[in-house]
């Protein structure tokens, strides 16, 4: 257990070197076995020319850098038994920065920079504005809270830089050249505070060059060529304690307020860089709108397609007689035929159907059209409904009665002036017949118009047009169409065994519609992954502009971390501006390809709108951030805070 007299910092035997290790270049010591002792509430000056190895010193004091060798004791604890972590963590709550460069951040104002090591010690947001802004009134700073350091002079960002060490407590300064950019009258300012933190029990450890500014202090340190060759002894203290841990005082901030945070921060980087954000939402935002258009044309057409082909309907197959050779006539399908169809599993109803050319006359108007005999089952079969008046029934069929079921082309030529046809006489073939119904809409199916047929009961149509009972054709649903070819082989064998023959074809519609549907299907398929190729590429330009961000910004990271940011606070970081940018560009992604599909409607293309493929498109933009963020977010969590310090 640490008491009053243990330092507050120990050095023992530090060394430090550059280079070697294996790469054909000599080791370079910079610090030779630096050995001292700092006790708490000391004002201690640094001080040797450029070269002498004191900015080192002060990296490894602030724990920004690691010793070649040696033992550094902070508080009594061993620093090199210190995770990544746990040395933030220390930089956090034990030290408070004052650069010769200020290293601001640039994207933040005076207020936001001061509260950046609150921000990492999980400090209200409240609590930690209330005290920066105490914090920089107290310094003279308070007309200008919401200046940004490019609006600030050198005396004034110097000033930020001090109240920003203070944050936290800053119970340790350390000063690196805090006037060495400065003219004089604000280098005099910037000493007079470092001063008075001295003087209320602040641990004050001053790096500089310049004698004139180390005499200042009451101890005063000298390094020359990596080693201490003078120390002034312990200094008088202020009355300050030992350094009391408060890891845990505030908690980490929660997550909800960490990602807040993130996310403001990342909304500010992207809108000061609007131009080069644009040009990298324009990949995602042509991405997510190419899936969502993509998807749309390509479900439309494939709706389309099923629409144009379920017209006889989707679970129906037709059987016909063929010929066993070109010498031979072959005999016609029978009633029997129909009744072994009947019988086979999976066949839900069969309509038999004869057809001829019949001529259909009203009045004056005559008109040659399609004939056709069959069963109650028809409509069922071939999905087509009656939507004037009714379908013939059992009785009809049992009584041989003479009543009709007209398409609507037969109804435009008989009923040209606008009557009604339900209920009126026609002639069939020279036999009246009564108009009962009117069958809906078929359209055109390769090449024949489906609507020019008049349709009368089966017993009808044998007894009184065409004297046979022979089907033209026989229509049958099945049940199961995954079972569509199964159950056509089954009834080609048994009317093979009915027949003595296998003298019929059997056209599988079913079968056909499920290979288009499943053709269709992939076509989706391969556009909604060609549009998602464009997303891919859009990804690799979002971790291109962020490993230029990185690079950029390097410094900015090593201003973080020696504020005591954790490498997770830096991934966190990075990882928000490249969901951000993502999430952003699939937003106006997701609204330009509704727009596009709304266009495309209006122009009469066939389009199926999926709010699944919006959801999909937009999630997968988002993924994209979270996958081509990562790699750049984890480079800048990895920087050495030194090495970062340093860069440009």
């Amino acid at each position: 257990m640490t008491t009053v007299n243990t330092p507050l910092i120990a050095l023992r035997g530090i060394r430090k070197s550059y280079g070697g290790g294996g790469h054909g270049a000599p080791a370079t010591d910079v610090l030779r076995g630096v050995s001292l002792e700092i006790h708490a509430g000391e004002f201690v000056a640094i001080v040797g020319a450029s070269g002498s190895g004191k900015s080192t010193l002060m990296n490894i004091l602030g724990c920004l850098d690691r010793p070649s060798s040696g033992q550094y004791l902070f508080d009594g604890r061993d620093v090199s038994a210190f995770d990544a972590d746990a040395l933030a963590w220390l930089r956090r709550e034990a030290f408070g920065f004052v650069f010769q460069g200020y290293h601001l951040v640039s994207s933040e104002t005076a207020r936001e920079n001061v509260e950046i090591p609150a921000l990492y010690a999980g400090t209200p947001e409240a609590e930690r504005r209330a005290r920066a802004t105490s914090l920089l009134e107290r310094l003279g700073m308070g007309a200008r809270l919401d200046h940004k350091p490019s609006q600030l002079s050198g005396g004034q960002q110097q000033r930020v830089a001090i109240a920003r060490a203070l944050m936290n407590g800053g119970r340790i300064v350390l000063a690196d050249e805090p006037t060495g950019a400065l003219d004089s009258a604000s280098g005099a300012e910037v000493m007079a505070l470092l001063r008075e933190l001295a003087s209320q029990g602040h641990t004050v450890i001053l790096i500089t060059h310049d004698r004139e500014i180390a005499v200042q202090a009451p101890r005063v340190i000298e390094v020359k060529d990596g080693m201490v060759t003078s120390d002034g002894g312990p200094a008088e203290r202020v009355g300050s304690a030992p350094f009391v841990r408060t890891h845990g005082a505030h908690g980490q901030a929660s997550a909800i307020a960490d990602l807040r945070e993130a996310m403001r921060a990342a909304w500010r980087v992207m809108w000061g860089n609007r131009f080069r954000t644009s040009l990298t939402l324009l990949g995602i935002v042509i991405g997510v709108a190419s899936v969502i258009v993509m998807l749309a044309v390509g479900n439309g057409s494939q709706q389309k397609v099923m629409e144009d082909m379920e017209t006889f309907g989707s679970r129906t197959m037709f059987v016909a007689a063929n010929p066993v050779s070109s010498r031979e006539r072959g005999a016609p399908l029978t009633l029997d035929d129909v009744r072994v169809i009947a019988d086979t599993p999976n066949v839900e109803a069969v309509a038999p159907y004869i057809e001829d050319r019949v001529v259909v006359q009203r009045g004056s108007v005559d008109h040659n059209t399609e004939g056709g005999g069959t069963t109650l089952e028809f409509s069922k079969t071939l999905r087509w409904p009656v939507i004037e008046g009714a379908m013939f029934d059992e009785v009809d069929e049992r009584q041989v009665a003479k009543v009709a079921v007209i398409g609507q082309t037969v109804r435009k030529r008989l009923f040209a002036d606008g009557s009604n046809p339900v209920g009126q006489d026609i002639l069939v073939d020279k036999v009246p017949f009564q108009v009962i119904g009117v069958l809906a809409a078929k359209g055109s199916s390769g090449g024949e118009d489906q609507d020019d047929r008049v349709v009368v009961p089966l017993s009808s149509a044998i007894s009184r047009l065409y004297g046979h009972p022979n089907p033209t054709w026989i229509a049958v649903q099945i049940q199961d169409t995954d079972r569509a070819s199964q159950t056509a082989g089954q009834i080609e064998a048994r009317l093979a065994v009915q027949r003595r023959s296998r003298d019929v074809r059997i056209w599988n519609q079913a079968e056909a519609i499920r290979v288009q549907m499943a053709t269709a299907q992939t076509m989706t398929v391969m556009l909604g992954l060609i549009a998602a190729v464009s997303l891919v590429v859009g990804g690799i330009g979002v971790m291109n502009v962020m490993l230029m961000t990185v690079r950029e910004r390097t410094r900015e990271i090593g201003i973080r971390m020696a504020t005591g940011a954790r490498q997770r606070d830096i991934l966190r970081q990075f990882m928000a501006e490249a969901m951000l940018v993502t999430s952003v560009g699939g937003g106006i992604g997701l609204l330009l390809g509704l727009v596009t599909v709304l266009g495309l409607k209006l122009f009469g293309v066939p389009v199926l709108f999926s709010t699944a493929a919006c959801a999909l498109a937009f999630s997968f933009s988002v993924l994209t951030g979270l996958i081509f963020g990562f790699m750049p977010a984890r480079n800048a969590a990895r920087l050495d805070p030194v090495v970062a310090l340093t860069g440009e």
